[in-house]
């Protein structure tokens, strides 16, 4: 687990990639199931947009209250959003498919990757970084919740654009598309 969140420590931890978003289609991403993180490289403060620029999937605006955003940003943090990515039914999906649609929701594409749609909101959205870890087939989500559960042992909060806490915990009206 990483020890106090840091590009080093995830790096530390087994984490690859560190791209932005915009560098996603032509990363080595493996099709493989995994978990993956947002991290920013800056630490000032956060200037966020009125508008959620990402897609309206089931035609539901992604924007959220400026108070909300100001409520989930965590200062001490560089780590703003963890994911998981499944194998899927077939073995098909994994983080290479998981991240693309990612990218497309944040790129305004009507995709459902509801979850983490914070980050979307940020003016600096284009400058954060993508990296993820491999994990086995049925491990994801399990790896997912661990991470989660250990980064609010750690700040005591969840990631900024993480907005449930696992399977087993409990899921916030906002959540829903």
């Amino acid at each position: 687990m990483p020890v106090n969140w840091t590009r080093d420590d995830l790096a530390a931890a087994g984490f690859n990639g560190f791209v932005t978003f915009s560098e996603l289609p032509d990363a080595d991403i493996p099709a493989a199931a995994g978990v993956y993180v947002v991290v920013r490289a800056e630490a000032s403060p956060p200037r966020f947009l009125q508008a959620n620029p990402a897609g309206r999937f089931k035609g539901k605006d992604p924007s959220v209250e400026m108070d909300m955003l100001n409520a989930a940003w965590i200062t001490a943090s560089p780590v703003l959003y963890i994911g998981k990515a499944s194998a899927g039914r077939t073995g098909r999906r994994g983080l290479r498919k998981r991240l693309d649609e990612y990218r497309r929701h944040g790129a305004g594409q009507a995709i459902g990757h509801w979850g983490g749609r914070y980050i979307w909101q940020l003016a600096e959205s284009s400058d954060l970084l993508v990296a993820w870890k491999e994990t086995g087939p049925t491990e994801a989500e399990d790896v997912e919740s661990q991470l989660i559960t250990e980064f609010v042992n750690h700040f005591g909060a969840r990631p900024f654009a993480n907005r449930k806490l696992g399977r087993s915990l409990p899921v916030y009206p906002d959540d829903r598309p």
